[in-house]
């Protein structure tokens, strides 16, 4: 039985294709279409996950969309009524949007665009397929299930019960009382796009102090059954036009940073334009310090509490907020769970949880597959690379002679300090990249995050990057704790955690401001070229670490294609792409 499950319509599209229960492909539409958290139909995605599987649109047996479009629109024309008549420019910019892009009749809209009868197109609600995504996709048999984003319909938390191949909602958090839209507020607040920039607030607070904890803690009110209320007199969640919240916050904070601005952090600058100062800088450090601590208290009183309820220590997080990885090595830290986050936690993660929720609705007994790999995406040919030589006009090119010579050269010039664009195999689901479409450095140079962020990127030198390490080897690194499988969230990068005291000095070039560092551990069985050459690495060097980053240029998606890369390491001064078994150098004179 072949199930395409689809999200699109907010931001970062996907198309997820199962069959029998098992995740065959999937991709988010920006990979293929090139816009970044491109919203629309992911017709490309879908078309991508058919070609995986050898089948055509008429083979397929349901077509599944992540959300209820009725409970959605529903949801705005409330909030929008009780904000009138200031909300009226609002509703009437939002109702315009609905009409032209046709939002209600999502299915006729899906049947239409991908050529499948409209009988076969159904749609669940966002958070249950958020639980779907993270609770099927997991080891457990049973858990603790945790969904937290910006809304979804009228959700924006749920706390369910998972338990072979179902789940029951225990306690939800209704609109506008959303930790999402809270983190998402301030993010605007900090200067930085809401839905693309709650990152870089968790990488800009590593330089603050959480000054302001008690004063954010005192806008939640914490219930003792999980859930939560915010005070909203701050925020502008029913119908923010323009900023998510409002003038007490102003009063309160002081002026919002503008975007762009350069910020003087240990002597690193960013933006280009106003710069400011140190004082300036560290108020606004301070605060992202502040909404960061403030957040992991609130999703560690959400996750304790469901736990307490449901009595399973199994837990499975899901929605954008799950994200955080910071919160997350809380959690198991603090908490003492088994935790499982699904890799494409947000929205676009709903793309297969809609699918393999709606198979196991009409399939209760089935056996569960979990998700044993992220390499869910395309991967290209040699036809295909040599293709993209040509259409680029790329000269200077070689064939490696085999495998091992490969690694071997790889791992020498990394060793040596080049930053090497590195394509291989299928790309991966989530917004993570775990070593098929990434950017390597040597990790031990202490100027490589500079040179990464500034000449590579071209993107704030405050964000960290995240270290690969050799699963074996990881504990004598960072302070991670207790593995379980390979489930656990340190393998796709997910998760943030202490680097070793007496290894700090070892690689810099990964370890941010505050000590820590998003691991990403590294199985010889999940990616057996990439763990070959942070092992060849590792001899060369004693330090089996290699920095890593995505593959894309600031503002970009990560590349899919073999073109898409040789066009990134063209516009950067990246010194070598790696792509499938052929190793490509800067033009003369480039």
């Amino acid at each position: 039985m072949y199930i395409l499950g689809l999200s699109f319509d907010y931001h970062d599209a996907a198309a997820a294709l199962i069959h029998d229960g098992k995740v065959l492909a999937a991709a988010e539409e920006e990979r293929f279409s090139r816009k970044k958290h491109d919203a629309s139909l992911p017709k490309l995605a879908a078309q991508f996950c058919l070609d995986e599987a050898g089948i055509t649109s008429s083979e397929l047996d349901r077509v599944v969309f992540y959300e209820n479009p009725f409970l959605k629109l529903d949801r705005i024309l409330h909030a929008s009524l009780s904000g009138y008549p200031k909300s009226l420019s609002y509703f009437n910019t939002t109702i315009r949007s609905w009409i032209r892009k046709s939002k209600i009749d999502v299915r006729t809209r899906i049947a239409e665009e991908l050529g499948v009868p409209r009988s076969h197109v159904t749609s669940l609600t966002h958070h249950d397929t958020h639980a779907a995504a993270a609770f099927f996709c997991s080891p457990f048999d049973e858990a603790t299930i945790v969904t937290l984003d910006g809304v979804g319909e009228y959700d924006c938390t749920t706390i369910s019960h998972g338990q072979g191949n179902g789940f029951r909602r225990l306690q939800s958090v209704a609109f506008p009382h959303s930790i999402g839209l809270f983190y998402s507020a301030l993010t605007a607040f900090l200067g930085f796009e809401v839905n693309e920039g709650e990152y870089k607030v968790m990488g800009m607070g590593g330089f603050g102090k959480p000054a302001m904890l008690d004063e954010f803690l005192n806008l939640f009110e914490l219930h003792e059954n999980g859930t939560y209320a915010i005070r909203q007199d701050c925020f502008n969640f029913l119908c923010p036009e323009t900023v998510p919240y409002t003038p007490e916050l102003v009063r309160w904070l002081g002026p919002p940073r503008k975007p762009e601005t350069r910020l003087c952090l240990d002597g690193a600058h960013t933006g280009d334009d106003e710069v400011l100062d140190a004082k300036q800088s560290q108020h606004y450090t301070d605060i992202a310090a502040s909404v960061q601590k403030c957040t992991e208290e609130v999703i560690l009183h959400v996750v304790s509490k469901a736990v307490a309820q449901t009595g399973i220590s199994n837990v499975c997080l899901a929605g954008g907020v799950a994200l955080n990885s910071l919160a997350n090595g809380r959690i198991k830290r603090e908490l003492g769970c088994r935790l499982y986050v699904h890799p494409a936690a947000g929205d676009s993660g709903g793309a297969i949880g809609a699918a393999l929720l709606s198979y196991y609705k009409m399939h209760p007994q089935a056996e569960r597959k979990p998700l044993k790999t992220v390499y869910l995406g395309r991967a290209h040919d040699e036809a295909e690379i040599l293709k993209a030589f040509q259409e680029s006009y790329t000269r200077r090119y070689r064939k490696f002679a085999d495998e091992d010579e490969l690694v071997r050269v790889t791992a020498k010039h990394i060793a040596d300090g080049a930053v090497v664009g590195w394509h291989q195999g299928r790309f991966e689901w989530g917004p993570r990249a775990l070593g098929c479409r990434s950017i390597l450095a040597n990790p031990m140079r202490p100027d490589m995050k500079a040179i990464v962020n500034e000449k590579i990127k071209f993107r704030e030198p405050f964000r960290p990057f995240a270290p690969a390490v050799l699963e074996e080897r990881a504990h004598e690194f960072f302070e991670i704790g207790e593995i379980d499988s390979q489930f656990d969230p340190e393998y796709f990068m997910i998760s943030v955690c202490d680097v070793c005291e007496d290894k700090k000095h070892l690689v810099p070039a990964t370890t941010h401001v505050d000590g820590t560092a998003r691991v990403q551990m590294v199985s010889a069985q999940s990616n057996p070229l990439y763990y070959k050459l942070i092992a060849a690495f590792g001899e060369l060097t004693g330090v089996p670490v290699i920095l890593n980053t995505s593959f894309n240029l600031r503002g970009e998606p990560i590349v899919n294609s073999p073109l898409d890369a040789i066009r990134t390491f063209e516009w950067s001064d990246m010194d070598y792409l790696i792509v499938g078994g052929y190793i490509v150098e800067k033009e003369l004179g480039s």
